[in-house]
């Protein structure tokens, strides 16, 4: 299956880079590497650093790049590493970096990734093909309480309980092995009269354990942290979130790290001697165009933030 993937805001994202000669990016989600060949084609002697932990995501970018040949470096690996990844390769800082949290096109549609509910798959939905840990082991190990938890928290479903319930139910027959018995199980679980005009009631569900099965929260904070501490003063980071809480987390991070010195405000001076690390460029999230979303509309949840290193 061909690789495709919409590059979310793809201007507003390098815009806020301020692309320079010289300069060395990285894209911490590589994905078809739409953003990573806008940043190539902005300025000169560029070197880029592409990451990602998908092998087909590689494959697809290495081709769409092959014009600027070792311009690129391919990394397979988690942008949460970007520490160990930077130092491998003796580079001591980079000028900007770009993260878009969404799952690419090929990887929804793809049945063989068992990410999408439109269509009967064997249940994976490892962003990391080598991984071990899969949506089977999610859904068929989890206890009913852990699957309330991980439906509510991450996919905000109002009928965690219930689907939990339904699922518990229904694999002590037999593993639940396809994304096709799963998605009857939840169509099952969630009332008619519940769904007002949802097409597809499956969708949240399926976003949380996605976001299980592959830790996105958990790393986001800490990644985006040590991502900062390797900009060179005066480069950029921009986050393009698709989730509530993944937005919260970067909007959060942001702001603490801008915010510098956290005595209590009754001390008449500054003892802790923190300084602010970042300047936040995006007060307000950008949002896409209406000519986006006519073209793509899965953008419909994406939201942009940008920061500069001081």
């Amino acid at each position: 299956m061909e690789f495709k993937h919409y590059s979310v805001m793809l201007s507003e994202t390098v815009d806020a880079l301020n692309v320079k000669n010289g300069g060395i990016y990285a894209d911490g989600t590589l994905g078809g590497g739409g953003h990573s060949y806008e940043i190539l084609s902005r300025a000169e002697d560029i070197r880029l650093i592409g990451i990602d932990q998908d092998q087909d995501a590689h494959k697809a970018a290495s081709a769409r790049l092959s014009e600027f040949g070792d311009k690129v470096t391919y990394v397979k690996d988690n942008f949460k590493n970007i520490a160990n990844i930077l130092d491998e390769l003796e580079i001591a800082e980079i000028d900007g970096m770009v993260l878009d949290l969404g799952v690419s096109s090929y990887q929804l549609d793809n049945g063989d990734r068992g990410f999408s509910y439109m269509q009967s798959a064997p249940l994976d939905m490892r962003m990391n093909q080598n991984n071990d840990f899969s949506a089977y082991d999610v859904v068929n190990s989890y206890t009913e309480d852990q699957l309330t938890e991980i439906f509510y928290r991450y996919g905000e479903e109002n009928w965690s309980r219930r689907v939990a319930k339904f699922i518990v139910e229904r694999r002590t027959d037999a593993p639940i092995e396809t994304t096709g018995e799963l998605s009857e199980i939840i169509k099952a679980a969630i009332p008619k009269n519940a769904r007002k005009d949802e097409l597809h009631p499956e969708k949240r569900i399926f976003q949380a354990i996605r976001i299980e099965v592959n830790g996105e929260l958990e790393i986001l904070k800490d990644a985006v942290c040590d991502i900062i501490k390797r900009l060179k003063k005066g480069g950029r980071l921009a986050v393009i979130t698709f989730h509530s809480r993944e937005d919260r987390i970067i909007k959060q991070v942001f702001s603490d790290l801008a915010k510098g010195c956290t005595c209590p405000a009754n001390f008449p001076v500054c003892v802790c001697g923190k300084k602010p690390e970042i300047k936040v460029i995006t007060r307000k999230p950008i949002l896409p165009t209406k000519e986006e979303l006519s073209e793509n509309s899965r953008s419909k949840s994406a939201k942009l933030r940008v920061a500069e290193k001081l």
